[in-house]
């Protein structure tokens, strides 16, 4: 009798526990068999038998209220979205994944369940299962199917590149030379010293794991590494032509190009998916690095460091900047 007693209770506390990790007012998701065309709230096409290995990129359009996901330059994925109301809209860039938590609650609104919760940032932005009404709805997350946001869960590892445009997706496309976009990031004072022409530092021991992520300021005329979110190594890097560079996101794919590196002699070009921001100067990613001209030195180094899904990002405004009061950041995670 006990045992049957015992029984029950976990049976019920199983029962329980699944209510609570997805509520009733999220979205549960239709799948759809199209790889293309609208998507309903809710709707989400899923196949990752298309391209089973390589780096994955996630891509949200926030006119579109879209999600696509390449892996290895490869569409995988796609899902509707419900990303941040009038007043706490979801912020655009290029993010890493922070944080995984299959199971999470919110800190702010009533403990509210958060499922497949992948965080962004530290002040609140998140990819996470909620409800679809059709409409920007969060309070800065980018919200998903319940079904869809299990299955991204078990695609992606912290880590991985995020973006998120404010101006209608384009398609990806395969770049042999990076052609390179992200928000501007503070530096120790030791990595401020101006560098001449053709001068770098390298120093990968200050972090010798993580991602990888480049960022090429033509304002500032230097290129910055960073692995973990630390910053590994810079160069001077000369830009040469008189119109802006536009901003650009890469991510490195598996492989090499058969054609030679433009910045590192004897070695072939890596293989990148990259996507226009709307802002850039340029679609054609070789007109963009043909105007870029650093130490091969350095470019050898950063090439020994590489791993499929670096994001190499290059953009016209300032890296380097001064420091700026912020309003206090809302938490929705």
């Amino acid at each position: 009798m006990r045992i049957l007693t015992l029984i029950a209770v976990l049976v019920s506390f199983a029962t329980l526990s699944q209510a609570m990790e997805k509520p009733a007012a999220h979205t549960k998701g239709t799948p759809v068999d199209k790889p293309t065309g609208e998507l309903k709230p809710g709707e989400y096409w899923w196949a990752p038998q298309l391209s089973p290995k390589g780096p994955l990129m996630v891509l949200v359009s926030i006119p579109k209220q879209t999600m696509h996901v390449y892996r290895n330059g490869i569409l995988i994925g796609r899902s509707s979205v419900s990303t941040g109301s009038k007043g706490h809209a979801t912020p655009g860039g290029v993010f890493t994944i922070l944080e995984k938590k299959e199971t999470h609650r919110s800190k702010k609104y009533a403990n509210a369940p958060m499922p497949n919760m992948q965080r962004l940032t530290w002040s609140g932005i998140a990819m996470h299962s909620g409800n679809l009404p059709g409409q920007p709805a969060s309070h800065g997350c980018v919200r998903l199917p319940y079904d869809f946001s299990k299955l991204l869960f078990t695609a992606t590892q912290k880590g991985g590149t995020v973006v998120i445009g404010d101006g209608k997706l384009p398609t990806p496309y395969l770049a042999a030379n990076p052609g390179l976009l992200l928000a501007p990031q503070d530096f120790t004072p030791e990595m401020l010293k101006a560098l001449d022409n053709g001068q770098y530092e390298w120093k990968p021991e200050r972090s010798k794991s993580g991602p990888i992520t480049i960022v090429v300021s033509s304002a500032d005329k230097a290129i910055y590494v960073y692995r973990d979110g630390n910053p590994i190594g810079r160069a001077a890097v000369e830009v040469t032509g008189v119109t802006a560079l536009g901003e650009h996101v890469f991510s490195l794919m598996d492989g090499r190009s058969k054609d030679p590196s433009r910045f590192v002699p004897g070695r072939n070009g890596r293989l990148w998916m990259s996507m226009e921001t709307g802002k850039a100067m340029f679609t054609d990613p070789e007109t963009v690095s043909s105007r870029l001209h650093f130490s091969p030195e350095f470019a050898a180094k950063v090439d020994d460091v590489l791993a499929p899904g670096t994001t190499v990002i290059v953009t016209d405004r300032p890296v380097v900047r001064k420091p700026v009061v912020s309003e206090a950041p809302y938490f929705e995670t």
